[in-house]
């Protein structure tokens, strides 16, 4: 356990065949309120509209209603 704490991930075995992996649990990252709307600084705006265009070529959306 003190060497997954450490980072370290180990395969499982059976009869010396892999049947498993032990790795330690992603950490999540909470990032400040700040930080984030710095990161975000400088981007160009969105345009809704070619978003919306961009989303509707690959996204297949049948408007039709279901009977």
């Amino acid at each position: 356990m003190k060497r997954l704490d450490r980072g370290e991930s180990f395969i499982v075995t059976r009869n010396g065949v892999p049947v498993g992996e032990l790795r330690p649990i992603a950490r999540r990252r909470s990032v400040r309120s700040e930080e984030f709307v710095a990161a975000l600084e400088g981007l160009p705006p969105i345009d809704l509209r070619q978003l919306r265009r961009d989303l509707d070529r690959v996204i297949d959306q049948d408007p039709t209603p279901r009977v």
